[in-house]
């Protein structure tokens, strides 16, 4: 290494950076010694470990890129500037201190809550006499401030012995070598950084695709996991609020045992033979941007859907579904657990806090689970948050299929369908699948192998504007998942698996525009366009065909799957089961109704069979509007009746789902 490193400032950068990648190396195998409760063998651990080796060196990778930047600078040189020695020394002292800080306060925080240290914590800053008393009290303060002088002191003494080793070498004069040196040190520091070979760096979230909290935490750094939820310090929930409705939401939702001291919201579900012995296959298709409006179940004079307009005459198909709100992680968030994503600004799979979620899923025993997607599984933490909920799950993503990928977003919905369909033929046991669609999304991409088949159209900008659309391509985007649906549904139909699956397909989201004369004003003035999307359970062995007009949402999709499943389950969400007729809430206040909430506009409302009303989340004018025709409210005793009801069922499902999103824990 000393022949080739002739610069005296890498060579320090070098032997520091690995001394703080040696030191966190330890640390982690002090932590899991010392914590006993992570119950991990050896073999379990091991790919923590690995893991918690890239994120360490992505922390020491940092260092050393900052090293090596300033300490070039000829002013900053530790080696030919007294200034720049001073300088090193104190900021080095400073990181010592910092490193250990963080240390001792992450094993602290771990003692006390059983999660790695995150920035919630400074959240106790705000009761700074009450938090430094329970510090005071509750650890040995003198010792761990004893610990960390030592430490840092010692650290400190470590690194001032490397620079005066170094500085006794002689300098050397090739600066041809120097300057390959540099080049190659900054590069080797910026793929440590990035951490991953990839689309995606490598993030806190990668902790948590290796499906067990106790691996995860074993993986995380305090730096990593500090950093990484600096933005959602300020989630919380109000335990005051949320005790405050629970009385209206156990009448709302029909919780069998409700306990208002410790919050039960979980109903419990006999099993129940449902399809004369049939254990059904279940395959929940999320539709990206599948707008109602858009589509031709609802009339678009452009019929963008004409097979998924048939499938929805032959299967139950509900009319009036929602989703909580707009995005693909908050559809697939609300869709999976049941619980809408009310996190802002960030989404709940980012926050490291809400990242442990009880499923529904997890009650579908003796079945397999699969979860296919086009691409890359990294955006907003989808891997991480699949992984840590899902046993025993089968991910696959981009570089798992044959298929080539097309764009950003991987392969193209079509061969997704079609691998997803080769990979469901070959299961054994029942399945429970999931397979997310990306194609209806910017770049709006149609492969070239498919132009043969599936023929574009093209119409004047007012006629697209007048029924929704921005362009052609956003039109024939829409198009084309009509034409994958159909390539999936006739691949299905010639396997055996078909006859015994019932497939769910529901919007991720719907695409706020201009609805036109095909709804009421109402739902384009206040973005229902947005969250309205089509809702089909479809198995013509199975189900007898349906149109439902009750008022409902994604949240109630995996209740749903599982009571026609016949399965025993647990309901720990906000959702209910749609196929149980016999349920109305006790108050009878909205007996069909859905939650939204809009991260942008900062309103949350309910919307019935009648009526939308919303709110500010903090303050200002509230609103409710008719959902069925253009007519104005009016001002009446009963509607003022009604608008209190549904301004208090508004608060009521808000507060809950910030409640539940930190104390939703699987087992």
């Amino acid at each position: 290494m000393k022949e080739w490193i002739h610069s005296r400032v890498l060579r320090w950068t070098l032997y520091t950076g690995l001394f703080f990648l040696l030191l966190m190396t330890l640390l982690r195998l002090t932590f899991f010694i010392a914590f006993k409760q992570v119950h991990l063998s050896w073999r379990e651990a091991t790919g923590s470990f690995i893991l918690g080796f890239r994120f360490d060196l992505r922390s020491a990778c940092v260092l050393m890129m900052i090293m090596l930047l300033i300490g070039s600078i000829r002013l900053f040189n530790p080696f030919e500037s007294a200034i720049g020695k001073k300088t090193w020394f104190w900021i080095l002292g400073i990181v010592a201190f910092l490193f250990c800080f963080f240390y001792i306060v992450d094993f602290a925080y771990y003692s006390y809550l059983s999660q790695r240290l995150n920035a919630s914590v400074l959240n106790y800053l705000q009761d700074a006499g009450i938090s430094m008393n329970m510090v005071w009290q509750s650890y040995p303060v003198i010792k761990l401030i004893l610990l960390l002088a030592v430490a840092t002191f010692l650290i400190l003494f470590t690194i001032k012995y490397f620079y005066k080793k170094i500085s006794k070498t002689p300098v050397r004069s090739n600066k041809k070598s120097r300057v390959i040196a540099f080049v190659v040190a900054f590069l080797l520091f910026a793929i440590g950084i990035f951490g991953r070979i990839g689309q995606y760096p490598l993030r806190w979230s990668a902790a948590f695709s290796l499906g067990n909290e106790s691996r995860a935490y074993l993986s995380l750094n305090p730096f990593q996991s500090f950093f990484s939820t600096l933005s959602f310090r300020s989630s919380t929930f109000d335990l005051a609020k949320t005790k405050k409705w629970y009385s209206l939401m156990v009448a709302q939702l029909g919780i069998q045992n409700p306990d208002s001291n410790t919050l039960i919201f979980t109903r419990s579900y006999p099993a129940r033979d449902t399809f004369n012995g049939i254990k059904p296959n279940i395959v929940v298709v999320i539709c990206e941007s599948f707008s109602g409006y858009k589509s031709s179940m609802w009339g678009n004079p452009l019929n963008t859907t004409p097979y998924f307009n048939e499938m929805c005459r032959n299967g139950i198909f509900f009319k009036h579904c929602f989703t909580p709100t707009f995005g693909t992680a908050r559809g697939v968030w609300a869709t999976l657990t049941g619980i809408p994503d009310v996190e802002a600004p960030q989404t709940a799979s980012r926050n490291m806090a809400m990242v442990n979620q009880n499923m529904i899923i997890n009650d579908f025993k003796g079945y397999q689970k699969l979860y296919f997607i086009g691409g890359s599984a990294s955006w907003a933490n989808i891997r991480g948050f699949l992984m840590n909920n899902i046993q025993d799950l089968h991910l696959y993503e981009g570089d798992d299929y044959k298929s080539p990928k097309i764009d950003v977003w991987g392969i193209s919905d079509k061969n997704l369908f079609l691998e997803a369909n080769g990979f469901l033929k070959q299961q054994t046991k029942p399945f429970f699948a999931v397979i997310q669609t990306a194609d209806n999304h910017r770049p709006y991409t149609i492969p070239k192998e498919d132009e043969a088949n599936f023929k574009k159209e093209s119409y004047p900008a007012d006629t697209l504007n007048k029924y929704g659309f921005e362009s052609n391509d956003e039109l024939n985007a829409f198009r084309f998942t009509d034409y994958c649906f159909q390539r999936f549904i006739e691949a299905a139909k010639k396997e055996n698996y078909f006859k015994n699956t019932i497939f769910i397909f529901v919007g991720d989201h719907g695409i706020r525009g201009n609805a036109g004369n095909m709804f009421p004003r109402a739902w384009t003035d206040n973005g229902l366009t947005s969250e309205h999307v089509p809702l089909l359970f479809y198995s013509p062995a199975l189900l007898q065909p349906q149109v439902r007009t009750d008022i409902c949402s994604q949240i109630d999709i995996l209740p749903s799957a599982a009571s026609l499943s016949g399965l025993a389950f647990h309901n720990y969400t906000l959702g209910r089961n749609l196929f149980n007729n016999n349920f109305t809430p006790a108050n009878e206040i909205i007996p069909q109704c859905a939650f939204i909430i809009d991260p942008e506009t900062r309103r949350i409302g309910i919307i019935d069979s009648n009526y939308y009303y919303s709110r500010p989340i903090a303050s200002g004018k509230d609103l409710m509007v008719s959902v069925k025709n253009n007519m104005p409210v009016g001002n009446t005793d009963s509607i003022q009746k009604r608008k209190a009801e549904l301004h208090n069922l508004t608060d009521a499902y808000y507060e809950t789902a910030k409640y539940l999103l930190f104390n939703n824990k699987h087992k």
